[in-house]
């Protein structure tokens, strides 16, 4: 309450905590701005020529906006409410309609700010005011007249100066206004906040005597047979007007107040009253009590109230599924809308129930998958609506919901749903699983369609929608990572955790398009299931399945794109990202993959994505290829080693035709380098390998864009294709099989002879320093001899290239081929 205490206004203090702006336009007609001091001394002095000639100029009404803009630092002396009861007063002075809202602004601002105001003038002012109401309300009555009447009776009643008779004076007033007015309240949304606050003045008046009437006007404004004028807005308004008056009951020690508010509101069926505020109205009364549980300073009597609030929560939530067959079914019914968000909104605003109920789950399930993340309902309008159309759909619904209040509370309302979650039945449970999980593949099949549509049409749209997608995502996140805590463990069978584990992958990698940062959750629920399976083959193999096949992703049949474009699977970046993240899963339960559905459903898709033009999807496509390489120590050798080698032959000769371009030569090494680690001594696919490898090495260097002095006299900073390829093959000599060392020893020495003078120097330097480190005592002595006769070689190439080469390019440096005569013997001494 130390906030509440503090609010001087509180229809402005239920504006704001409602996602209002707190400004006071319904009474001056524009937002809230403090005015000078001189033009506040000026609107005065106005009032004050007004009230001596008799008589309201038009120019009056600017003056008392003048002062209402500016009632945060104003102050309103005796002598000014003198001033301005005696204008209401007169006789003679004609006011116009549009003058008697800032007037009682005023006059509230008066009541509100003076610390002892004078009963004698309050007394005067409440007969006033019973004059206005009772004589010129009904000839010019409008909403901000309503509103601010409604309020100011309101704040007298509950100011403690006021004499009890004025009190009761001002409460049946109130009521007459709330009980005759109900059309003219329902007109206009923006005096509700003024109405809501002159209702909780009066609920926490000093006075009895209309309690129970005020009570009943309150839940009477919004009657059944309206219900469109409720909003979520209204709503939280109500919640914390109702937290507002409970609290003070409380604090004040008012246990017949508690005692009456209880029966009235939570004892007695509203059937007249609409549910959405009923709900919130319940919700005020749970956040008050769990506050001051919380602290300490719970009673008795707060503790049963509590008890009776949640027990209403969970009553209504019961109900409405009952009545709709089920919130989560194809027959959900769009029009319980505004009720699924107050009923989220009041369990996210009062904290968590202390008693969870499946109703209440599916209730907040319900709401994040329709209200707070409709990408269902927006995917079909945008589908279905024509291209003219998505301006509109996007300046107008989809960005009015990025500021509505209910999505700016999703994570409040994911944190309850997850409590819930946590001790709520089985049944229940698995009902909303399931319905998490389907949600997610409808929005990767949405998404796909929406994004092709839009990109380069409406990007603005496409954003704000990803929006909403990126924010869906985390809520599965969270989600998900509640269910691993609950369902991983020994409380339940191996194959529900098995099972659970699959879905929430299979989740994940549909909604992978949407996560654009690093979460702590999404990596803890990802260890999770990932442990879970990755041990067991029939878990792996069903979250391989689950990956779209080649044919699902190479075309898309069903589909109608713009005129004259056709379907490109590398321009599909929803799928791409969820293919990416079965590329990146997959090696962490490959051990436990058969080798024939490798070969049927991860193959095909890991040579295709070799060919993205995205390095990072192809690098990963490449450590697919490693990893699968590098596997098999559990499995039918025969089997496993005959798909290696057949992969290979197809691996080589797709990594080579994309490089240098799309092939990322990280990836393309990693690959080279596990396949000849791991492949059977001498097998022919090794052959093949380092054959193809030294044929694009000679390509590569044989080009004659290459061939310039620079390349290898900046050997250590150049990243050439060339360079790379020959560092690779000079790496493979301490890694190949010593059945298969001789050939690559041999076509390697035919490769460096055929370089350039610097390209052989900078070649073989590299090759002194890789024989000189191996402590490999078996291929050592051979190396050393072969680097001796590749030397040799290379000397000899040179001194004949040099004698036959004209006299006048003997002693150029520019030339190539020229040697040092003494380099065989620095050879033989470096090694």
């Amino acid at each position: 309450m130390a906030r509440q205490a503090r609010a001087v206004f509180l229809e402005e203090w239920l504006r704001t905590n409602s996602g209002g702006s707190g400004s006071i336009g319904p009474v001056s007609g524009h937002p809230s701005s403090s005015s000078s001091a001189r033009a506040i001394i000026q609107a005065w002095s106005e009032l004050r020529e007004s009230l001596q000639n008799q008589s309201f100029h038009s120019h009056l009404i600017q003056s008392l906006k003048t002062l209402v803009n500016s009632q945060n630092s104003l102050h309103v002396a005796e002598p000014q409410a003198k001033l301005l009861i005696s204008i209401l007063s007169s006789q003679t002075i004609a006011l116009p309609t549009e003058s008697y809202p800032p007037l009682l602004r005023l006059l509230y601002i008066w009541v509100r700010k003076s610390f002892r105001p004078s009963a004698q003038l309050i007394d005067s002012a409440v007969d006033v005011l019973s004059r206005v109401f009772t004589t010129e309300f009904a000839m010019k009555k409008s909403p901000p007249f309503l509103g601010q009447g409604i309020l100011i009776l309101g704040a007298i009643s509950f100011s403690p100066q006021v004499s009890e008779n004025s009190k009761k004076v001002c409460l049946d007033l109130l009521c007459k206004l709330l009980e005759e007015e109900h059309p003219l309240l329902r007109s206009s949304q923006d005096i509700i906040a003024d109405v809501l606050a002159g209702i909780g003045y009066a609920l926490s008046s000093s006075v009895n005597a209309h309690f129970a009437r005020v009570l009943d006007s309150l839940f009477r404004i919004w009657g059944r047979e309206d219900d469109s004028s409720g909003s979520v807005s209204t709503g939280l308004m109500i919640l914390h007007l109702v937290e507002w008056v409970v609290s003070s009951f409380i604090e004040s020690r008012s246990l017949m107040k508690i005692q009456d508010f209880s029966r009235w509101v939570l004892e007695t069926p509203k059937t007249s009253c609409v549910p959405f505020a009923f709900v919130m109205a319940v919700a005020g009364v749970l956040r008050a009590c769990n506050r001051f549980v919380s602290s300490g300073q719970g009673t008795e009597i707060v503790s049963k109230l509590k008890i009776s609030a949640e027990n209403q929560i969970a009553s209504l939530a019961e109900d409405l599924i009952s009545k709709t067959k089920g919130l989560l079914t194809s027959e959900y019914d769009p029009t319980n809308s505004l009720l699924l968000q107050c009923i989220s909104l009041a369990l996210a605003r009062s904290g968590s129930a202390a008693s969870s109920r499946g109703s209440l789950l599916i209730c907040l399930a319900s709401t994040l998958l329709t209200e707070i993340f409709p990408l269902r309902d927006l995917y079909a309008k945008i589908l279905k609506f024509p291209h003219s159309s998505w301006p509109t759909l996007g300046f107008g619904e989809v960005k009015e919901h990025l500021v509505s209040v209910a999505f700016k509370e999703a994570g409040s309302i994911t944190g309850i749903f997850c409590n819930q979650y946590a001790s709520v039945d089985e049944e229940s449970k698995a009902l909303v699983e399931s319905f998490i999980w389907d949600y997610c593949q409808d929005v990767y099949l949405g998404h796909r369609q929406v994004a092709l549509l839009l990109r380069g049409q409406n990007n603005e749209l496409l954003a704000d929608v990803e929006k909403i997608a990126e924010s869906a995502f985390l809520m599965v996140v969270v989600f998900a990572l509640a269910v691993t805590k609950h369902k991983l463990n020994s409380n339940f069978s191996v194959e529900m955790q098995r099972k659970t584990s699959v879905r929430i992958l299979v989740s994940f990698s549909c909604l992978e398009y949407f996560r654009r940062m690093r979460l702590p959750e999404y990596m803890d629920a990802i260890r999770g299931v990932v442990a879970c399976i990755q041990e067991n083959e029939e878990a792996c193999v069903s979250f391989v399945e689950s990956m779209p096949s080649y044919s699902d992703l190479t075309s898309w049949k069903g589909f109608s794109f713009k005129q004259d474009t056709q379907y490109v699977w590398s321009k599909d970046e929803v799928q791409t990202a969820r293919i990416l993240f079965y590329l990146r899963v997959i090696p962490t339960c490959i051990e436990r993959l058969p080798a024939p559905v490798f070969r049927r459903v991860v193959a095909p898709t890991m040579f295709l994505y070799m060919e993205h033009p995205n390095a990072k999807v192809a690098r990963a496509s490449h450590s697919m290829f490693t990893a699968f390489v590098s596997s098999g120590k559990d499995f039918n050798e025969d089997e496993r080693g005959l798909l290696k080698e057949q992969l290979v032959f197809y691996y080589v000769q797709r990594s080579l035709v994309g490089y240098p371009g799309i092939t990322p030569f990280e990836g393309m090494a990693s690959g080279v380098a596990a396949l000849v680690r791991h492949l059977p001594a001498g097998s022919p696919a090794t052959f093949y390998c380092i054959h193809s490898f030294v044929e694009k090495a000679n390509m590569l260097c044989n080009d004659v864009s290459l061939l310039k002095a620079d390349l290898w006299k900046n050997w250590q900073g150049s990243s050439e294709p060339c360079k790379k390829v020959l560092e690779l093959l000079l790496r493979l000599i301490s890694l190949v099989d010593i059945q298969v060392l001789p050939t690559l020893m041999k076509q390697l020495a035919q490769l460096i002879v055929q370089l350039p003078k610097d390209g052989q120097n900078m070649v073989l330097n590299e090759l002194y320093a890789q024989v000189a480190e191996s402590d490999d005592v078996t291929r050592k002595p051979t190396l050393v001899s072969w680097l001796q006769s590749v030397s040799y070689l290379c000397s000899r190439s040179e001194s004949t290239d040099q004698t036959s080469k004209p006299s006048g390019c003997k002693e150029n440096p520019a030339c190539p081929g020229i040697t040092d005569p003494s380099n065989l013997g620095k050879i033989n001494a470096r090694l």
